[in-house]
């Protein structure tokens, strides 16, 4: 995917088997879902694969057949961009930006969180599944567009 056509890439993240019918609502539309772990169960994924393209990275909690084959890094590049995804940023073993990458994406936490160090967007949309503490129920979006990448969390209604 190149060129100067704006790409949109959900992501979500910590859903643990809970895939919200407002979070399905919040990344209609997308050209790509990023799944940075915790996922839960592989329904999820196959759910979300209805609505756009996934890639996915195993979280620490999930466990089975079914999650090893899910891989704990990813790569993908969009509209030029290289974007790296775990599931918790605290275990990225790497330079991004001498890599080459222009985003990192990570879950774990379940605080939304956007932020550029050196060049690089940290970009964790929090967590979609079932509500933590007072932390918001979020997903998030990255557009990408000559090159460029700008991330927005969208917060969900929680019941």
């Amino acid at each position: 995917m190149s060129g100067s056509r704006v790409r949109s890439v959900g992501v979500i993240s910590d859903t643990h088997g809970r895939l919200r019918p407002e979070a399905v609502v919040a990344l209609r539309g997308v050209d790509a879902i990023v799944h940075a772990g915790d996922i839960g169960t592989p329904d999820v994924l196959e759910r979300l694969g209805a609505i756009a393209p996934v890639t996915a990275v195993r979280g620490n909690n999930d466990r089975g057949a079914w999650a090893e084959k899910v891989p704990s890094t990813q790569v993908l590049e969009i509209g030029g961009v290289l974007l790296y995804v775990l599931h918790d940023v605290t275990a990225l073993g790497l330079d991004p930006r001498a890599a080459g990458f222009g985003v990192v994406i990570s879950g774990h936490s379940h605080q939304p969180r956007q932020e550029e160090r050196d060049g690089v967007l940290f970009f964790n949309p929090g967590s979609a599944g079932p509500r933590r503490f007072k932390l918001p129920v979020a997903v998030g979006r990255l557009t990408v567009e000559d090159g460029r990448v700008r991330g927005r969390i969208l917060e969900l209604p929680n019941e």
